[in-house]
């Protein structure tokens, strides 16, 4: 395939790609392998985003014991920096696979409520992941480095001074809290639900296929 027809079917048919169809499956099973993982982290973010507020409710330690470690120390760490990589990865393979042709396009930015349960979390996967994408992202970089922060390190031999890095890497940091106001903080706690939501509506649309190739497949027909 010429580079001119591959280029007019990802514009027009983007489904008939096999590499799209590749991206599509890395993208699937990602996410089924890191969905406990991102709902534990978007639902205990959602909370500790209030850590200020809340710093008298019982519990609250081992909240964040969960969310930084996952109880079990630096092995949890190591588990959330892998974590953080699968989020970017689903965040560079959900880029790929979004576009759903030019047909088709406005009807992933929306969610029809009025359809059934299958159709509405499909919408929901597509539309909370392009328009918050760049929350997905950052919470995936910003986790990383939360996690592993010694992987950033070469960023420091581009800035002789360390100045603008320190202040790139605190950014980071407090982007990832979203502590600045009150306001910011009900922002961070509503949509930091999302990668929960897409978690949950991912694995839902990955064992909906799952079950539907089987029960499609003659092998596995009723007799």
């Amino acid at each position: 395939m010429d580079t001119s027809t591959a280029w007019r079917k990802w514009v027009e048919r983007p489904e008939q790609l096999r590499l799209r169809h590749i991206v599509f499956q890395l993208h699937l099973w990602i996410g089924v392998i890191a969905g406990g993982w991102m709902l534990v982290m978007s639902a205990t973010g959602s909370v500790l985003v209030f850590r200020d507020q809340l710093a008298f409710m019982p519990g609250l330690d081992a909240l964040l014991f969960l969310h930084t470690s996952l109880l079990i120390g630096p092995a949890g760490r190591a588990v959330n920096a892998i974590g953080a990589l699968a989020l970017i990865a689903l965040c560079a393979t959900g880029v790929v696979i979004w576009w759903p042709g030019h047909a088709h396009w406005r009807r992933s930015l929306k969610i029809e409520w009025r359809a059934n349960f299958p159709r509405v979390s499909w919408d929901s996967h597509s539309a909370l992941g392009f328009w918050l994408f760049l929350f997905v992202v950052m919470w995936g970089v910003s986790g990383l480095y939360l996690s592993r922060p010694q992987l950033f390190d070469s960023l420091y031999r581009f800035d002789p001074e360390d100045r603008i890095t320190d202040r790139v890497l605190f950014a980071l940091t407090t982007l990832h809290f979203g502590r600045v106001n009150l306001v910011t903080q009900m922002i961070w706690s509503l949509v930091g639900l999302v990668p929960a939501v897409l978690a949950f509506t991912g694995v839902f649309i990955c064992c909906r296929r799952v079950m539907f190739h089987k029960s499609s497949n003659p092998k596995h027909a009723s007799h």
